[in-house]
């Protein structure tokens, strides 16, 4: 349930990208587009999620600017 609600939000905001789950209960994830529109799927991935979800923590890494999106869309990967 968590998956389709990030890859709702992250289509809302207009993001590209994608969402997985890990074999450790975890869900990993790239995230592209315009740095407010990043920083408020960030604030809803640490804060919000789904209406079932427990958000342990929220870890964001390898950060660096595109010059434009290499991922088209947001998606669910399996």
């Amino acid at each position: 349930m968590f998956l389709q609600y990030t890859e709702d939000q992250g289509r809302a905001l207009g993001l590209g990208g994608w969402v997985k789950n890990t074999r450790q209960g975890t869900v990993i994830g790239q995230i592209q587009g315009p740095v407010q529109r990043v920083n408020s799927m960030k604030l809803w991935l640490k804060n919000v999620g789904s209406p079932s979800s427990r958000i342990d923590r929220a870890v964001f890494s390898n950060e660096r600017d595109v010059s434009k999106l290499e991922v088209q869309g947001f998606s669910t990967r399996y």
